[in-house]
């Protein structure tokens, strides 16, 4: 009988009436039961996160740091533990599951430094003569409850980038786990009491839509944080209020193989950009463009790599891709395919869906206008282009509707100061794919990929309030 996973509710374990299974996307067995939220259980986690905010608020550093490094010594217990279970609901071939739940370590022991360093600057005020004798210092300040929104294919260290710099801050949240895979939050949730986080700081919760909805709608909640899909996130901004809103959203990530490029380098880490984790992944590599001169090469090699991409069981060591998250992710990678194919791409391998699993897929001669190359693929496919001048590749990678990471491979560094000025993105990584992320970098995009950035410390940001606070000295009276 599969195991039942209670929601974390204000500091209590719930179950409702309204069951969710969670099924294995790699052979649809029943890995665990959950109960998503209702209405009732939405006010008292809410209010219990006003009421734990008058907490939070007055947390010392060093006590929010010692949460913080609690939690994460509790993951790195039972890291296999969070692994395997990311590896089951997710899909997620088992060594990328183990990469995640080190990334989650990470992003929880940096919140704990982060949570040291929330400073000000003092500030001259005597610029001008009626202004002599003044100065100011800054100071930030939590902003009260927020609420999150995390997605499926990081199922545990995306959430934790909105829990730890929440927590890191001195605010409360309310976190809606993905309802494909919430068991690896509830999990974690496990680790919230014994870490010493105040009752009713932080909420667990699965959701249906309508309860969910209140997340974006309900006026007490001072920011929304949101990772998904940009269709989704950018209704959710139109709705949300007042609040703050930070969104980090997809892509249709684009690489840049110039003349100069080392191919031993960038083809592996090519590959490993488009397909990992099934293309699932926001900053996957989708668009390729090669300068001519190393295409024939480029091309050849590349394929090659690609065609020793091995499918199969996540939670079998040798698998590299496991199945798609569900069966219409799937389906819709098919018909994009095909419907590329009839405009005139070529499909040098791959191409075909086995079930729940897409083959890894490389097309070349794409319409650029098409959906394979022109919106977010989310699929283990990537597209090819040659490029002639590398202001012509640049412009290639800006003809984007989205702007999250870019990735260059040149040996030139004019090339790539020149990649840095003028690409349209958040990031520009250079000699590496726009798949690469570090937790405490600043991450995020522009245009239809995002607002703000997340990264423990440019979180922070979004989670305080700036304030001055303004000194006149006055002489003394006699």
């Amino acid at each position: 009988m599969a195991r039942e996973y209670p929601f974390y509710c204000a500091g209590e374990w719930r179950t409702s009436p309204q069951r969710l299974e969670i099924r294995n996307p790699y052979n649809d067995e029943l890995v665990g039961v959950t109960f998503n939220a209702t209405e009732q259980d939405f006010e008292d986690a809410v209010t219990a996160a006003q009421r734990a905010f008058e907490v939070t608020r007055r947390l010392q550093s060093y006590e929010r740091a010692e949460i913080l490094l609690r939690l994460a010594e509790g993951l790195r217990r039972r890291q296999e533990e969070f692994a395997r279970l990311i590896a089951q609901e997710a899909g997620k071939p088992i060594r990328d599951a183990r990469v995640e739940v080190q990334r989650g370590i990470f992003t929880l022991t940096t919140a704990a430094e982060e949570a040291k360093r929330i400073g000000g600057e003092v500030i001259p005020l005597d610029l001008m003569a009626y202004s002599q004798g003044r100065f100011g210092f800054t100071r930030r300040f939590p902003i009260g409850p927020i609420a999150g929104i995390s997605p499926f294919n990081f199922p545990l260290n995306l959430a934790l980038h909105k829990i730890a710099p929440a927590l890191a801050s001195g605010n409360t949240i309310l976190l809606k786990p993905p309802s494909r895979d919430p068991l690896t939050m509830l999990t974690f949730a496990e680790l919230l009491d014994e870490a010493g986080v105040p009752k009713g700081a932080v909420s667990i919760m699965p959701m249906d839509r309508t309860v969910g909805d209140r997340l974006v709608t309900d006026e007490r909640f001072k920011l929304l944080t949101f990772t998904g899909s940009p269709d989704v996130g950018w209704d959710l901004k139109a709705r949300a209020g007042k609040k703050k809103v930070v969104l980090e959203l997809g892509g249709n990530a684009g690489v840049i193989v110039d003349r100069t490029a080392n191919l031993d380098v960038a083809i592996p880490r090519i590959r490993t950009g488009a397909f990992a984790y099934a293309g699932q992944v926001c900053i996957s590599v989708q668009r390729v463009f090669v300068h001519r001169a190393r295409w024939d090469e480029f091309v050849e090699r590349f394929v090659e790599d690609v065609k020793k991409i091995k499918m199969g069981d996540p939670l079998d060591e040798a698998t590299d891709l496991g199945p798609m998250i569900d069966d219409k992710a799937a389906r819709r990678t098919q018909d994009w395919v095909e419907s590329a194919v009839a405009e005139g791409a070529k499909v040098l391998v791959g191409g075909k869906a086995e079930g729940r699993f897409f083959q890894p897929t490389v097309l070349v001669d794409a319409p650029k206008w098409h959906p394979v190359c022109s919106r977010e693929a989310f699929a283990p496919l990537v597209v090819l282009f040659p490029f002639d001048d590398f202001e012509q590749a640049l412009a290639e990678v800006n003809d984007s509707a989205y702007g999250l990471q870019a990735g260059v491979f040149t040996s030139s560094l004019e090339h790539a100061l020149r990649a840095f000025e003028v690409l349209e993105v958040g990031g520009v990584i250079i000699n590496d794919i726009p798949t690469f992320r570090i937790d405490h970098m600043p991450y995020g995009g522009v245009k239809d990929s995002g607002l703000s950035r997340e990264g423990l410390r440019y979180a922070i940001e979004d989670m305080t309030e700036l304030r001055l606070v303004v000194f006149n000295r006055v002489p003394e009276i006699s």
